[in-house]
């Protein structure tokens, strides 16, 4: 917690500290803003891990700093580990779960118009990262309090009918946690706007948000979307099978290892959601011999899984749009 939580402070605090000296001093601010990104990630993969309940072995303890690393990353960690475990109950069945580009059959993109096909297409491009990034983590969790708080209103006032039949409705603990989140949240954003300035502190936080973010989704993305990937539907689906033909394993410098909390032995994380970040290395090597066939990804390798982006549930397989149009 020390070693995450502390640098985060630390570098906050030398924002105006840097920026009050001379030119080459105010230049700092460029590798600031690039650790403050490395260590937001971190973050998300800590609270990641405290959704799982692998951090510590105290319930108690994952639910405060799943709490903790969920207001400073600006999103609530109970409602979004509720819908993670979603994925990892069913990763590799692509008729319950379409990842979180929301990904349609080959059936669905040919029935749209060519222009909504072109959108589609677009819309998943991976520059979309960022502003997908920052929609994630700035936006949406403050969308989510609105419409969670309308249905409230509106059950309390006509009814359980008057809910939207289509919208997730939280649990009192989800609502709970959504709204402590956003109230502290929004509490630290004045806070911060007032002692650096508006325009300083939205400039240095929308960039570090859009950034982390766009890096925990595309890890997110590459290690479930890649060719050859398990693709099964509802009939036949495996959970094991999911785990070790529908998960890729990142080989990644020994420092990006370390900032995304080891999630990239990803393989052994969707075997056993409980190992710890700290653990994972350990059990994917001493098991190494068993997931021989398990995909392993490069980074040269991330740009091209950004092809694979349509489920084809006739030949179980994710395909690129390019297949698609033959």
């Amino acid at each position: 917690m020390i070693s995450t939580l502390a640098p985060v402070a630390l570098l906050w605090w030398s924002v105006p500290q840097v920026l009050a000296g001379p030119l080459a001093q105010r230049l700092l601010l460029l590798p600031i803003l690039v650790l403050l990104v490395l260590f937001s990630s971190r973050s998300f993969s800590l609270m990641h891990d405290c959704g799982h309940r692998s951090l510590f072995a105290s319930r108690w303890l994952n639910q405060v700093f799943g709490f903790v690393f969920g207001v400073v990353n600006g999103i609530p960690e109970h409602p979004w580990s509720k819908g993670h475990a979603f994925h990892h109950k069913h990763n590799g069945n692509w008729d319950r779960y379409r990842g979180p580009s929301a990904l349609l059959s080959l059936e669905q993109y040919r029935g749209l118009s060519p222009l909504n096909q072109r959108l589609y297409g677009l819309s998943r491009h991976p520059l979309m990262l960022l502003p997908g990034g920052f929609f994630y983590l700035v936006i949406k969790p403050r969308i989510s309090l609105i419409l969670a708080l309308v249905d409230l209103i509106a059950i309390r006032l006509k009814g359980p009918a008057a809910a939207p039949p289509k919208r997730y409705q939280p649990t009192r603990a989800e609502l709970a946690d959504l709204v402590a989140n956003n109230v502290l949240v929004l509490t630290s954003w004045w806070a911060m706007g007032q002692w650096l300035g508006l325009g300083l502190f939205w400039s240095c936080y929308a960039t570090v948000m859009t950034f982390s973010a766009a890096i925990f989704i595309c890890f997110f993305f590459v290690q479930h979307n890649y060719q050859g990937s398990y693709a099964s539907g509802n009939e036949g689906w495996s959970y094991l099978e999911g785990a070790l033909a529908g998960s890729s394993n990142l080989e990644l410098p020994w420092i990006l290892n370390w900032f995304s909390a080891d999630i990239a032995f990803h393989s052994v994380h969707h075997l056993c959601e409980r190992i710890p970040n700290y653990r994972l290395r350990q059990c994917h090597e001493r098991n190494a011999h068993l997931l021989m066939d398990a995909k392993r990804l490069k980074l040269a390798d991330i740009p091209g899984c950004f092809r694979y982006i349509l489920w084809d549930s006739t030949e179980l397989r994710l395909i690129s749009l390019t297949e698609a149009a033959k």
